[in-house]
């Protein structure tokens, strides 16, 4: 049995798998300059890794849901809901405390991530009739390999880097647990691997985007989290591996229902010549939200954002307490829609 590929065997390996493991190439081949460079004082990795990538991947989700006639159809109370609900949540947070707040976004971009790669392997799964076993132990590791480097990182105490600001992870400091942690995650990792050439001796089956799928995502987040200690080098791996493939999903399964009824512009943006379009759409989102951010709390890239700057910058508590809701509001939503939008159909062979 041969892999159940989402569009295309170069399709796929190109723009959902390749995104985690290149930049790990990357980073091997030159580590001098990733493992000292910051992802937040130098611009053009900041535009490219964070808003060109990070935060446009977050209004991709518009294409399934807002921007999409059957998407309103099918979601219309949690379109309507989950904006007001998360909101609400986000300002008793932030009135809690700022650091209240992160924390939660923190751990609540943290879950997002895991299961988004827990989502893709489901995806590569589906059609396989096997016993129950080898699913078992498939979500065991892709849930081994992204959270247990988070318990590394919260044993190790404080690195170089943040999910989003300093101290938003509660940390363990408590190094000897580290040694277990590893060898567990090894144990796990040799069991998957035995567990698949038991699939291809007995059921004839090697999944190539599985197993792609779980070498990325192994690598790339014990390389970003504990192999090293770098911001930049951490800012790519989480990113690229996350942002990109989420697009390319969006617009692999968008594009093949933008000829349905569905809104007329939209067989502009996923026609033959649209990508671009697509693409347009998703940066001057992300240029916006972050010029926001940028000249009303961190005031940090006026050189990427001076347009923006005639807003004086909030510094006053109350007024914090719903501005910065406000704009995480983008970021919140889709985290919680993205529990909700991805799903196979009964026949496992679509979603």
């Amino acid at each position: 049995m041969k892999t159940t590929w989402i569009k295309s065997p170069a399709f796929d390996i190109t723009w959902i798998l390749l995104p985690a493991i290149l930049p790990c190439l990357l980073v091997f081949i030159f580590q001098d300059y990733f493992v000292t460079a910051s992802a937040g004082t130098n611009t053009l990795n900041w535009i490219v890794f964070v808003m060109l990538i990070d935060v446009s991947h977050v209004y991709s989700t518009l294409y399934r849901t807002y921007f999409n006639k059957e998407g309103i159809r099918k979601y219309t109370t949690l379109l309507k809901i989950v904006p007001l609900v998360c909101f609400i949540a986000a300002v008793l947070l932030y009135a809690l405390g700022e650091l209240v707040f992160w924390r939660v976004m923190a751990y609540l971009a943290v879950f997002h991530f895991i299961r988004q790669q827990y989502g893709f392997l489901r995806i590569y799964s589906r059609g396989e009739k096997v016993p129950r076993i080898f699913s078992v132990i498939q979500s065991i590791t892709i849930y081994s390999v992204t959270l247990i480097p988070i318990l590394i990182w919260h044993c190790m105490g404080p690195r170089n880097f943040n999910w989003f600001v300093d101290n938003d992870f509660l940390y363990f400091n408590f190094p000897p647990l580290v040694g277990v942690l590893k060898i567990t995650l090894l144990g796990i990792v040799l069991v998957y691997l035995i567990s698949e050439l038991i699939l291809l001796k007995k059921y004839s089956i090697i999944n190539y985007g599985r197993l792609l799928l779980v070498f990325g995502t192994a690598t790339s987040w014990y390389m970003g989290i504990v192999l090293f200690n770098g911001d930049l080098i951490f800012t790519m791996l989480n990113v690229v591996a996350h942002g990109i493939p989420y697009m390319a999903l969006i617009w692999v399964t968008e594009k093949n229902n933008a000829g349905k009824d569905n809104f007329k512009w939209l067989r502009f943006v996923f026609g033959k010549y649209g990508l671009v379009l697509f693409i347009a759409i998703l940066f001057v989102l992300a240029y916006v939200e972050e010029g926001l951010w940028d000249s009303l709390i961190w005031r940090e890239q006026k050189n990427v954002f001076g347009p923006f700057y005639f807003m004086n910058a909030i510094s006053h508590h109350k007024a914090l307490t719903f501005i910065v809701p406000l704009l995480s509001l983008p970021q919140v939503v889709h985290y919680v829609l993205d529990g909700f939008i991805w799903k196979l159909s009964k026949a496992e062979n679509t979603l």
